[in-house]
């Protein structure tokens, strides 16, 4: 993937503030442009991507969703959805926070920033407790965990940064 890097990130933040003139200006509002543009066509997934499956064949995606929504015999336990509406708002600020600290490298801010999501989607699920499990798949597994037997979903949130 090519790399999008935002030079004179100083003078950027300055034209944001309008304390450039003239010349300048122009420059950095169409440097501005051309980023944002660029910003456009990239984006990010952060869950449980195609291709990750249990040994067994089962796609992790098909058992993080039946975790999240319920089936016939198992409650719903929101893992995603809680992770969304707990950290959602922080989110521009964390992509604001990796563009400073990449230098303005697009590509590796939504690097930095997906390893963060990657990281809060992994809490949720190691911190859920409710609603708990049936006494009888407690007894199967021989503890009390929900969303967790093996680790194997835990370790299979991952993250790709898309360029359309």
């Amino acid at each position: 993937m090519a790399k999008t890097a935002i030079k004179g990130m100083a003078r950027l933040q300055a034209t944001l503030n309008g304390k450039v003139q003239g010349v300048q200006k122009n420059w950095m509002a169409r440097l501005l442009d051309r980023v944002l543009r660029r910003g456009a066509q990239m984006h990010l997934n952060a869950g449980f991507l195609e291709g990750a499956s249990y040994p067994d064949g089962t796609p992790v995606a098909a058992v993080a969703y039946w975790n999240e929504f319920g089936t016939s015999r198992m409650p719903s336990r929101p893992f995603m959805r809680e992770t969304i509406a707990k950290n959602q708002d922080q989110w521009p600020r964390l992509l604001a926070a990796c563009l400073k600290q990449s230098g303005g490298d697009l590509e590796k801010a939504l690097d930095m920033a997906a390893e963060r999501i990657v990281a809060q989607i992994q809490e949720e699920i190691r911190t859920l407790q409710s609603p708990p499990l049936a006494p009888s798949t407690i007894k199967a597994k021989g503890f009390d965990k929900p969303l967790i037997d093996t680790g194997h979903m835990l370790n299979s949130v991952g993250y790709e940064v898309v360029n359309d």
